[in-house]
């Protein structure tokens, strides 16, 4: 069992305020997490999900990832490049996102469900066309989609990667966790691993490099998005989320030599293993935890985590099996010869 860690009171509270700033909008669209009490999330406490998501520094590099893969497809870079505050104010920006993830997990389902409807009547006004000509609405199933599992994707692979590795089993129940939330936004969710890598190969055709992309990383780098103790490591797990995409992503979007070497890998380790432990009671789970009337520190106790009533035969460090991340999509070798030269190692 890894034992969770309460720090004494001066350390905590800076922590605890830092925290409740990475959720703060500053209006009216803050939620209460430990509101109202006993209402179930729309994900049961015990699922794979509660766990992944209370860790918030695979949280910020998985949903880096995420975004690099999302701004790779033209038609959800353009929407999210002209219709939101991203460039002007991007700090907010990640904050509504962030806290967007948080309600969907944690919240009181009614909380959820009126979220998640707010988003999709904005998303049925966003409309345009590419630069290239080609048109996309922010409602189309296919974007819905690819936004959904490559969110998916990010937060799963940076905690498998950066706190703990998961089982095949516990990577593929957190993907089938996210069904019914998916529905809510007009998505439909990959309900595998398997089915999620044949949901990226269809799309690989269609990505590209881009200029905005690498813009945006120079903002992740730049802004002052962590709390002041991780800032000197911002541009650290900037990088780690570039090693979380897919070797043929990378190569596509022009990032082949972006990532970690061996010992910065391994200091975002033990800091993501050290955070996985510590326990503050602005952090939603925790939030949610009392709501649902379980102990502050049950997602922190790792020997009530799914792997544990699994087969774990499943189970494989890092580094010593090819994983999902590593796979090539054929339909992007068909596009890109040279992808297969470089992309087929084992991390």
């Amino acid at each position: 069992m890894t034992a969770p860690i309460v720090l004494p009171w001066p350390l905590r509270s800076g922590l605890e305020a830092a925290t409740r700033a990475l959720l703060d909008l500053g209006d009216q669209s803050s939620v209460d997490f430990l509101r109202p009490p006993g209402e179930a999330a729309l994900v049961s406490p015990d699922s794979v999900s509660w766990r992944v998501f209370k860790n918030p520094l695979s949280l910020f590099i998985g949903g880096v990832a995420a975004v690099m893969m999302e701004l790779a497809e033209p038609r959800v870079r353009t929407g999210v490049w002209e219709h939101t505050t991203f460039r002007i104010d991007p700090i907010q920006r990640l904050r509504r996102t962030g806290l967007a993830a948080m309600v969907t997990i944690y919240g009181a389902r009614g909380t959820a469900e009126a979220m998640i409807a707010r988003v999709s009547r904005m998303h049925n006004r966003i409309a345009g066309s590419t630069p290239a000509g080609k048109a996309y609405r922010a409602n189309d199933p296919e974007l819905l989609n690819w936004v959904q599992g490559t969110a998916a994707y990010g937060f799963l692979q940076a905690y498998h990667a950066y706190v703990r590795p998961l089982s095949d089993l516990e990577r593929d129940h957190y993907y089938a966790e996210g069904i019914f939330a998916a529905s809510l936004y007009g998505a439909s969710a990959s309900t595998s691993e398997a089915a999620l890598k044949m949901r990226f190969e269809a799309m690989a055709n269609q990505l590209e490099r881009s200029d905005i992309l690498f813009e945006f990383l120079a903002i992740m780098r730049s802004a002052p998005i962590l709390p002041l103790p991780l800032r000197p490591v911002q541009s650290l797990l900037i990088r780690a989320a570039i090693d979380l995409t897919p070797p043929w992503l990378r190569t596509i979007v022009g990032l082949t030599d972006h990532g970690l070497n061996a010992l910065e890998a391994g200091v975002v380790r033990q800091i993501g293993a050290f955070a996985d432990r510590l326990v503050l009671e602005t952090n939603p789970a925790v939030q949610a935890c009392r709501r649902m009337r379980l102990p502050a520190n049950y997602l922190y106790v790792h020997d009530n985590v799914l792997c544990l009533n699994l087969d774990r035969t499943t189970m494989s460090p890092i580094g010593t099996k090819q994983t999902f991340h590593d796979r090539v999509p054929t339909s992007a070798i068909g596009r890109k010869a040279d992808i297969v030269s470089t992309s087929c190692n084992v991390r």
